[in-house]
């Protein structure tokens, strides 16, 4: 399977969890050894926020707070990547082409941010398209998706599966800001619903849930 994997910042970076990126190495080196291929992209989190707001207060434009934020993702992803294959695996893909050359090399391949105006969700859902990805799994600080926010509101409901349609109702609403923190922003449910790739929302912080999804299990919430 071609499986892209989105961990999101406020998984393991919000605070660094060097514990939870040692679970996700050994899990994704595994799933290479059984055949799949793997796109893993890693959101900067609230490290990515905080320099937002410190270019926010310097007074710089809104493309170059994305910039900032751009390359605290990338620096994590650099970080999962040396700790997958060494220091010759140092470099991260600055563009989708260089991404899928990658992982066409070796089977695995770490993208942070790559452009102002694009979350790393957008990023994601790119390298989904652009390689034919069978499936796409978001890796979330929360259950799956829910009716509305679960931190404001106790009586939300988690949904164990839904359409690109619902999906687009509840969440696809408003345009990309620096910084922006939703389960998945609304470029990437646009490329996802066009595509029509299945994805799946599960909570991160037991990388067992992205085996589970991968094996057909029910976990989180599933789009088709």
């Amino acid at each position: 399977m071609k499986i892209v994997i989105k961990i999101g910042g406020s998984v393991i970076a919000s605070p660094p969890n060097p514990n939870l990126i040692r679970r996700y190495v050994d899990m994704v080196l595994d799933l290479k050894r059984r055949g799949h291929m793997i796109v893993l992209v890693i959101g900067g989190g609230k490290l990515a926020r905080e320099f937002i707001d410190l270019a926010r207060s310097l007074g710089l434009s809104e493309q170059e707070q994305d910039e900032l934020a751009i390359s605290v993702s990338r620096l994590f992803a650099q970080t999962f990547s040396m700790k997958l294959g060494g220091y010759k695996w140092r470099k991260v893909p600055s563009t989708i082409e260089e991404a899928v050359k990658i992982l066409n090399e070796e089977g695995i391949v770490v993208m942070g941010g790559i452009k102002p105006g694009m979350t790393t969700d957008a990023v994601a859902a790119l390298m989904a398209s652009e390689i034919g990805a069978d499936l796409i799994i978001k890796a979330t600080d929360q259950e799956g998706i829910f009716t509305k926010d679960p931190k404001k509101y106790p009586d939300a409901k988690k949904l164990d599966e839904m359409s690109f349609d619902d999906l687009e109702r509840i969440l696809g609403e408003g345009k990309h800001e620096a910084g922006i923190h939703r389960i998945i922003d609304s470029e990437a449910i646009r490329i996802l619903k066009e595509k029509h790739i299945k994805t799946i929302v599960v909570n991160g912080f037991n990388p067992e849930n992205i085996l589970l999804a991968i094996n057909g299990m029910r976990v989180g919430t599933i789009i088709t």
